[in-house]
């Protein structure tokens, strides 16, 4: 390995041993502090720590630049595993393995180091760094709570976040997180006929909806990249512990993704009306948990002619089902540039991410920052 693939690859791997979920709050804060002690001792720096509702994010500047050029966007927080056991890492095969490799911890060694390299040679370049904590389940109260209520800007940003290393995104799908919950009356499971279930109508009410997204899908060689509004059910529940008892309630939660020209409002209300057909007895509700509008993203050319220049790839522009943070950006009228690293089986066990990409990933970005920010890098 070179030099700085091995700083990247042992700043991954520390940061990966910090189960920084969100039932961890604890080992959240533990992962802010980790970043602190990275970057506290510059003099030229302004650190800002922000709390909004136990979630913790940084945003890091020189000393009086308040809005930088270019702002850095990472999170801290990974997915849920069973076991503590699981927040480990190997390499092997030249790739760094365990939960949080590729999304994001890796991606955050690089932001680190390549923010301090520039800092480091230039103390008051125009240069951003926003590191957040809740992007798994929303960030509401991450990069949405710096831009909203902190007033957090910039010229441009870079989250390495999505994409690939020479797919640049330039589109992501609109997501809608509900709850669909329908009420009956409880009673004994052998006599079925004097209750009335409400898992019976749950069940109705997410085939016709199953049907329906179903059909919706075009031909595979019309759309690959599954440009369509999408709905998985992620989780069914009621309140009942007892085999031999229907329940009084049940619950079913959505992921539903659109692109445009669907809205938010637009696909709420498509649920709504679908789930009053089915629903003759006005038993079912729909609540949503999370709405978050498609978004169009606008990459620098610059960045991507680098890109191309140093992986002798052409670019690809590609369209995300998945979503990030750059909607909040994008809501203000910001560029943002979505790729990264090579990564894989993300949110797995065996997630990983590969290091050779980590190193060019590294160089396109510094690459960039040179030209737009005019630095001898």
């Amino acid at each position: 390995m070179t030099p700085l693939a091995e700083r990247l690859t042992s700043l991954t791997r520390d940061l990966m041993l910090i189960p920084s979920t969100d039932s961890r709050p604890d080992e959240r804060r533990r992962a802010v502090q980790f970043v602190l002690n990275h970057l506290q001792g510059i003099d030229s720096l302004e650190i800002k720590r922000y709390e909004s509702q136990g979630y913790e994010s940084l945003v890091v500047t020189p000393k009086g630049c308040d809005h930088p050029d270019v702002l850095l966007c990472g999170h801290l927080d990974v997915v849920e595993h069973a076991s503590l056991d699981a927040y480990a890492s190997t390499v092997r095969d030249g790739q760094i393995h365990g939960p949080g490799s590729g999304d994001m911890k890796g991606a955050v060694a690089i932001l680190i180091e390549l923010f301090l390299r520039v800092i480091r040679r230039h103390p008051s370049a125009s240069l951003g760094l926003a590191i957040t904590t809740d992007e798994e389940i929303g960030g509401t109260n991450g990069l949405h709570y710096l831009v909203e209520s902190e007033g957090l800007r910039c010229g441009i940003a870079i989250i390495p976040d999505g994409g690939a290393l020479t797919n640049v995104t330039i589109a992501e799908k609109g997501i809608i997180h509900g709850r669909l919950c329908a009420v009956g009356e409880s009673g004994h499971a052998a006599r079925p006929w004097l209750a009335c279930n409400p898992l019976t109508t749950l069940m109705d009410a997410l085939t016709a909806l199953r049907h329906h997204f179903t059909e919706q899908i075009p031909p595979a060689t019309a759309s690959a990249e599954h440009w369509y509004p999408t709905c998985s059910v992620t989780q069914i529940a009621t309140p009942n512990q007892s085999i031999n008892r229907i329940p009084s309630e049940a619950c079913a939660t959505l992921d539903i993704r659109f692109p445009p020209p669907h809205t938010a409002s637009s696909m709420v209300a498509f649920i709504e009306e679908l789930v009053r057909k089915h629903d003759p007895k006005h038993s079912l509700t729909f609540n949503t948990i999370i709405t978050a509008e498609a978004t169009t993203l606008d990459p620098d050319p610059v960045f991507l002619a680098i890109t191309e220049r140093l992986t002798h790839t052409p670019v690809t522009k590609v369209r995300a089902s998945g979503g990030s943070d750059a909607r909040f950006l994008n809501a203000h009228g910001i560029p943002v540039i979505l790729s990264r690293p090579t990564v894989g089986n993300l949110h797995g066990h065996d997630e990983w991410i590969d290091i050779a990409s980590m190193e060019t990933y590294y160089h396109i970005c510094e690459a960039y920052l040179s030209d737009r920010l005019a630095l001898a890098l």
